[in-house]
């Protein structure tokens, strides 16, 4: 495989972390959740870095973690909001292969009157535009995808 990591994007809910954990075990990677790694850093909650620093202020400091991740052989889950970081998106097409994992009907939290399909309008741009494989979800558990998933790394590697 030429990238060393795999990115997991994707809308809230779809699967990124869970898939992912799944994944790393089945490949012998490390899983990586960006969240955690900012809390390690920071030593707070998310919550408490958008409360303190605002929205644009926490998207600084998620591209800065995404930024310095510095990993190899490993399954990658970032923020939602990851997509909208230019230099955290080209640094990982660069270093992994980013996988979008296509699901827009699990529950998820949004915004004051914003649907779920405001959303996905929102993020499907920077999904399409980064993404290396895209992998429909729908109907599908996430054994199924993982087994999909899996059979095309080990592919990549022959």
């Amino acid at each position: 495989m030429k990238k060393k990591n795999i990115l997991m994007i994707g809308m809230p809910a779809s699967g990124k972390s869970t898939i992912g954990v799944l994944l790393a075990k089945r490949l012998g990677y490390s899983f990586v959740d960006v969240d955690l790694v900012i809390q390690e850093k920071t030593g707070k909650l998310l919550k408490e870095i958008i409360a303190e620093e605002g929205d644009d202020g926490f998207l600084r400091v998620e591209e800065q973690a995404n930024l310095d991740l510095d990993v190899e052989k490993s399954v990658i889950a970032p923020g939602g909001s990851v997509i909208y970081e230019a230099k955290a998106m080209e640094h990982y097409k660069e270093t992994a292969t980013i996988v979008y994992l296509k699901l827009v009907d699990r529950g998820v939290v949004l915004k004051d009157g914003m649907t779920l399909r405001d959303l996905y309008n929102e993020r499907l741009p920077y999904y399409e535009k980064y993404a290396d494989i895209t992998l429909d979800e729908t109907g599908k558990e996430f054994g199924e995808l993982v087994d999909e998933l899996r059979a095309y790394f080990e592919n990549l590697e022959k």
